[in-house]
């Protein structure tokens, strides 16, 4: 589509070249990689090559990498009861952040009446306080915080999280789907015992994922059963042709992943900037680090669905905070979490850079905010403001 300008890049990212040719390449051969047959050794060695990149990416052995089909089948993967730490006791219960991924916020394989949640501060961080308090006296649990969030930005207090969770004899899962890509993602400095990644959050194809499981985390169990592959924790013939998508996609983002991200931050700040040029708007989060791309903001009054209506219609893809389902639009769960109510909540725009946006493509964008909120806007109830 000609002329048009791509703000949606934490909801799916263009592939990139790289790894489109990867793709077409692993497209070409004929073996499955689990056939001992030279043409199945080469289908494999596309398979392991991907695993060692994203493994190097993250600081891994590839040993501790499990292909998926994405995110939300790597979040269920690590959602499992019954792991523990070594030889120390079993986590029975699932204590999850009021802000995650609806494919955490679903409890994977956990019985309902074992799932707690946890609050988050007005600013959209976990509440370790709250975490704290929660873990005391209990049995042991597994904790699930995602990196950075998909509406906000906002990145999670991992690290203490880790240190509360582990000396209560926890496990910590940690959702960086958003985040891989587009920061610095070092395994062994989270601490976590699992992470979880996805492909086209980076540059890589829609439909594979993996999830990352620390040295020493047993208990676990397959979702999937059948042949041995992925050394039995996820049954199925490898996506070959995603599989070597992701691999490249994940190295060729960390070789200019500090500049990329540098740039990306400057273009983020001079929207937000143009943005503030609109009385009451609101930045959500604004006052805490965030992934260097992310945006979300609204004004009182303003109905997200005609917001991302309008820009789409003036040629600019971004998209409302607020979840789909059945065709209407819900408020934000990750703003009511933060304490906001439905005028703000339903009103929230999140507009997402990537590696390709231009400073043209900004000025693009708050022209046509100017344009749409000039209309949206006019004759806004300017008392809402007063209450937040």
């Amino acid at each position: 589509m000609p002329d048009r300008i791509y703000l949606d890049w934490n909801a799916t990212t263009p592939l990139r070249p790289e790894a489109r040719e990867a793709m077409a390449a692993a497209w070409e051969l004929s073996g499955n990689p689990s056939s001992v047959h030279a043409e199945g050794r080469q289908a494999r060695r596309l398979v392991e090559e991907a695993r060692a990149r994203i493994a190097g990416a993250v600081g891994i052995a590839p040993r501790n990498l499990v292909f998926t089909s994405g995110g939300t089948e790597a979040n269920a993967l690590a959602l499992t009861p019954g792991l523990r730490r070594g030889p120390g006791p079993p986590a029975e219960r699932l204590m999850i952040s009021a802000i995650e991924h609806a494919s955490v916020l679903s409890g994977g394989r956990f019985p309902a009446a074992a799932i707690e949640q946890i609050g988050v501060t007005g600013s959209g961080l976990l509440d370790l306080d709250r975490l704290r308090a929660m873990l005391a006296g209990g049995a042991p649990a597994l904790v699930s915080v995602m990196l950075a969030n998909n509406e906000t930005g906002a990145l999670q207090p991992v690290n203490e999280a880790a240190e509360i969770v582990h000396e209560a004899g926890g496990l910590l899962h940690v959702d960086a789907i958003q985040a891989f890509g587009k920061m610095a993602l070092d395994f062994k400095g989270l601490a976590a015992d699992l992470v979880t990644v996805s492909a086209h959050k980076l540059g890589g194809p829609k439909g594979v994922g993996a999830l990352i499981l620390a040295d020493g985390v047993l208990g676990f169990e397959p979702v999937l059963r059948g042949g041995g592959q992925e050394l039995g924790r996820r049954a199925g013939t490898e996506n070959v042709a995603g599989i070597a998508g992701f691999g490249v996609a994940a190295e060729a983002a960390m070789k200019t992943l500090a500049q990329d991200a540098a740039r990306i931050q400057g273009l983020r700040d001079r929207l937000e900037s143009g943005l503030r040029r609109t009385p009451g708007v609101i930045v959500f989060s604004d006052r805490v680090a965030r992934l260097p791309n992310t945006a979300l903001f609204t004004v009182p009054g303003l109905k997200a669905e005609t917001a991302v209506i309008g820009f789409d219609l003036a040629g600019i893809a971004v998209s409302s905070g607020s979840a789909c389902s059945s065709g209407k639009v819900q408020p934000s769960h990750v703003l009511e979490a933060m304490g906001f109510g439905p005028e703000l909540a339903q009103g929230a725009v999140r507009i997402s850079l990537g590696w390709s946006t231009t400073s043209r493509d900004i000025d693009r964008c708050l022209e046509a905010w100017r344009t749409l909120s000039g209309t949206l806007l006019r004759g806004y109830d300017e008392t809402l403001l007063e209450r937040f």
